[in-house]
């Protein structure tokens, strides 16, 4: 447990911490003894003050190429970057305004890109389906009834969020436009009530095509929607490649996300042949997970092809 990891090219997101470091520093320093040089700030249930950011990278070298939107605030469902598709403009226009903090934080710390996750469902019918959904998933699993189920109401879900979907654009260009120097990516959201899904992720991507607006992956979210039936790993990272410039690395089974990759069901083979090396790589994994977890998700990782 002592052992010093082996130097390694991936990122490691502040969200694997969860509450065990209570400073920036400290996350710094765990994150350069298990071999990692580049650190993402990611989303926690208790965030730390970054304000000795700046002085342990000084003193470590490790980098900072990615934030994740919300990350200066404790983690819950309505994350900053879910309303900025909400119909309701005060709402969007409050996480607009946080996801502005976020990007002017990036710029302070020159880290160059900023990762909006996902676009919260707001039709009550449609949200009062998908928690029913939901939880039969969690109870039965994944089964060809219930599968199909799941994907009409994907299908639905999209057709009547369209006009949620074009406040996202919106709300994407007016950022894009303040902060042009500051890349920003989309990545799916993670559940039933949220409206990024692949068709939307096309249209937004599409929308927003000559912003520069790039995708990051999320191998536990996807898997996820995998399992019933929806897009897979490669049809996302097919689709999207071209504008793919970061990607999330964890595991999923069932309904259990962000394990160590080598824990759950997602095929790395197959998303390590869709990966350009050139993209940025992060280690998204839950806290409870520990530091042999994620050194051993390291070596998973590298005997995949990454």
């Amino acid at each position: 447990m002592t052992k010093p990891g082996i130097p390694n090219e991936y990122a490691l997101s502040t969200a694997c911490f969860g509450n065990r470091l209570a400073t920036i520093e400290a996350q710094v320093f765990a994150t350069i003894a298990m071999g990692f040089r580049r650190i993402e700030l990611g989303l926690s249930e208790n965030p730390v003050p970054l304000g000795g950011i700046e002085e342990s990278r000084r003193e470590t070298g490790v980098a900072c190429n990615s934030l994740v939107a919300g990350c200066l605030n404790p983690k819950s469902e309505n994350m900053s970057g879910t309303k900025l598709g909400s119909m309701d403009a005060e709402l969007r226009d409050r996480a607009i305004l946080s996801c502005r903090r976020h990007i002017q934080l990036a710029a302070k710390y020159a880290c160059p890109t900023v990762i909006l996750r996902g676009c919260e469902l707001e039709d009550p019918s449609l949200r009062s389906e998908a928690l029913i959904l939901q939880a039969a998933l969690v109870e039965s699993g994944p089964k060809d009834g219930l599968n199909e189920k799941i994907q009409a109401f994907a299908a639905t879900a999209q057709k009547k969020g369209q006009h949620q979907v074009q406040h996202l654009c919106r709300s994407i260009h007016t950022l894009r436009r303040e902060f042009p120097e500051i890349r920003l990516a989309v990545e799916p959201g993670r559940t039933f009530i949220d409206l990024l899904n692949y068709e939307a992720m096309e249209w937004v991507l599409e929308d927003l095509s000559e912003k520069e607006l790039s995708y990051w992956h999320d191998t536990g979210a996807v898997h996820r929607r995998e399992q019933v039936g929806l897009p897979g790993q490669g049809e996302w990272l097919e689709r999207f490649g071209s504008r793919l410039i970061g990607t999330h690395l964890q595991d999923a089974v069932n309904n259990e996300s962000e394990l160590p990759p080598g824990l759950g069901e997602v095929d790395f083979k197959l998303v390590a042949e869709y990966t350009p090396d050139n993209i940025e790589k992060v280690i998204e994994i839950g806290p409870r997970h520990g530091r042999s977890e994620v050194l051993a998700a390291v070596s998973f990782l590298l005997d995949r092809g990454f």
